[in-house]
């Protein structure tokens, strides 16, 4: 577990917008930490991209996320989306 850090969100968006891109945080970090449902996570990655729909934004912040938390929205996705399991659980060695 990392400590406390903030997660990177734009002051414009609205506090639904906000709510939307944390819930997608916050399953990026179960899916290192314990695992998560994949429907879950692309459920809530689809709410992320009605927030962030241009892929410069996207990469922008999933690089600032994984600066503070170590953790990899990409690697995340690209497992959920080429996954054969229903769990996707990151392991880092």
């Amino acid at each position: 577990m990392k400590p406390n850090y903030a997660y990177p969100l734009d002051i414009d968006w609205t506090t639904a917008e906000k709510v939307k891109v944390t819930t997608f945080y916050t399953l990026v970090e179960d899916a290192y930490e314990h695992g998560v449902d994949r429907d879950n996570l692309l459920a809530a990655y689809r709410g992320f991209k009605e927030v962030v729909p241009d892929k410069g934004t996207e990469r922008k912040l999933d690089r600032e996320f994984e600066a503070l938390s170590g953790y990899s929205m990409y690697t995340v996705i690209q497992m959920a989306r080429k996954g054969v399991s229903q769990k996707i659980r990151v392991r880092v060695s």
